[in-house]
């Protein structure tokens, strides 16, 4: 790429799905302490749901922080809008990319674009979509589908004891229930995998509001943290479904380090 990663995003205008207009998605950020850009895949996708879900759950943390948060996903203002009212996430602050063209400009991975004889754009891409659920082309895929059953005791708890699920096809779930699976304090067995759930019945059952064009599906995102001066200081570019995390156990470590270059730095080895 010739341009810089701000030098591109601070040129993007999209539509912003709070009011349907075309906006500069870095407007009004001049003043921010660290500028957060979250560069989705399908607004559908397991991973957009669920990052959103992890930036919803320390949002307080986050705004007192000093970092503004921005998010482009592929959609249409109908995917931005029930995205919004599942996921909570500030319709201010999301962006709609209806082809993924940003993605194409930040190298973002595209995923497996295989055509197959007789399928059109949309039919290949879930094909190239299952085989990259199944861990080709999508790099620790598969572990982190065993990582949502098993548990992680690494991770923090992720259902509150008093918390009711409701993940179709399964009866609504208690957070208390859990604890059967192996205590309090941490990811436990199933706790993910039933979070993921969730989101899967969720878009499933708005399927064409959430992907209006199938072609995009094996797209993927990444993350992208700016200084006050508009220095990247972390970077995060996905290799798989399921990959928007360099550390899946807390995605959002990066943010609270005392040295997120530090992070960045790590990452290269």
């Amino acid at each position: 790429m010739n341009q810089n990663t701000y030098e591109i995003l601070s040129q993007t205008q999209r539509i912003r799905v709070s009011d349907g207009t075309t906006t500069p998605v870095l407007e009004n950020l001049q003043n921010a302490a660290k500028t957060l850009i979250l560069v989705l895949p399908q607004l559908g996708d397991f991973d957009s749901l669920e990052y959103i879900w992890w930036i919803q759950r320390e949002i307080e943390r986050i705004t007192s922080s000093g970092i503004a948060v921005r998010a482009v996903g592929i959609g249409d203002r109908q995917s931005g809008q029930y995205f919004c009212k599942f996921t909570g996430f500030d319709p201010n602050w999301l962006f709609v990319d209806a082809t993924g063209d940003l993605h194409r400009q930040l190298g973002l991975y595209a995923g497996l674009t295989a055509k197959y004889p007789l399928l059109n754009s949309g039919q290949s891409a879930w094909v190239n979509l299952m085989l990259m659920c199944a861990g080709i082309g999508s790099q620790g895929t598969l572990a982190e589908v065993f990582r949502g059953y098993l548990g992680d005791r690494q991770a923090p708890q992720l259902i509150g004891d008093d918390e009711v699920v409701k993940a179709a096809p399964l009866p609504e779930l208690k957070g208390s229930f859990f604890k059967w699976a192996g205590g309090s304090g941490f990811q436990r067995p199933f706790e993910l995998a039933t979070l993921r759930l969730r989101n899967m019945a969720e878009v499933l059952g708005n399927w064409q509001a959430y992907v209006p064009a199938a072609s995009y599906m094996t797209q993927r995102g990444g993350t992208f943290l700016f200084d006050k001066d508009h220095q990247l200081i972390y970077e995060h570019r996905d290799r798989g479904i399921l990959g928007f995390a360099a550390n899946p156990s807390y995605p959002l470590s990066f943010l609270f380090s005392e040295s997120p270059t530090a992070i960045k730095i790590l990452k290269a080895f």
